[in-house]
């Protein structure tokens, strides 16, 4: 039996996620900032499709991408030194959700960015919490990601490319700023082979919910991320 939560920000604890199928955990409640921010800094997060009950999940082993590991290949060193693209931080985050909601993926006949999601986390964004990282080429939106930033701890969520390489771009230059705010880790939810070429590893959920308990209580407060461009951190490199 799944529990059905009450209006209360309360959830069970993590480790009575259900194995299969991924770590389902509860049912119900809504997408308030306050309940989205109590299962970020628990390990928890929403999933599901239009037309299905509000579903939490936490998934064990937990797919993580620790900043300076993400792996660079000989093709995208390149592109970041020598592409004509500008990275942007924090201006155009509806644009970039609304992008990932209508990008297709494999094996999936819909999206779960649900318009019920998208504004929860345009809201979450309002408030501070939630970011895009966009690569913008000629002027326009070529690619990006966007998550939740909670003290030292970013959640990601999604991500889009409309230009190749655009959302490694987007992820190289989201590792070396999150690098430069002391940032020590990423979490990427579940596990696929796309993540690992990139450098990310499934760790115990036991050992991501300690770590999530330090990285929360830490950090700058919630806010807007500088909207410049920080493209020039790969373009100076030897």
């Amino acid at each position: 039996m799944i529990p059905w939560l009450s209006e209360a920000l309360l959830f069970p604890p993590v480790a009575k996620a259900l194995s299969e199928p991924n770590g389902l955990l509860a049912a119900g409640g809504d997408l308030s900032p306050q309940r989205l921010l109590a299962a970020y800094r628990r390990g928890i997060f929403p999933w599901f499709s239009a037309g299905e009950p509000l579903l939490w999940w936490s998934p064990d082993p937990r797919m993580v991408l620790f900043p300076d590991e993400l792996k660079i290949s000989r093709s995208l060193t390149k592109t970041l030194r020598n592409a004509d693209y500008e990275v942007r931080l924090d201006t155009a985050f509806g644009d970039v959700i609304r992008a990932c909601a209508r990008k297709p993926r494999e094996g999936q006949s819909g999206t779960w960015i649900t318009r019920e999601m998208q504004h929860a986390y345009r809201e979450l964004h309002r408030l501070g919490y939630a970011h895009s990282v966009e690569t913008w080429v000629d002027g326009k939106l070529a690619g990006g990601l966007y998550g939740i930033a909670i003290g030292q701890a970013f959640y990601g969520e999604s991500m889009f490319a409309d230009a190749r390489d655009a959302s490694k771009i987007a992820l190289a230059h989201l590792c070396a700023y999150l690098k430069l705010r002391g940032f020590g880790i990423i979490d990427c939810q579940m596990e696929t082979r796309h993540l690992a070429s990139l450098g990310a590893r499934p760790i115990p959920r036991c050992d991501f919910a300690a770590r999530l308990e330090v990285l929360c209580a830490h950090g700058d407060a919630a806010g807007p991320w500088p909207a410049t461009a920080i493209d020039a951190h790969f373009r100076q490199r030897p």
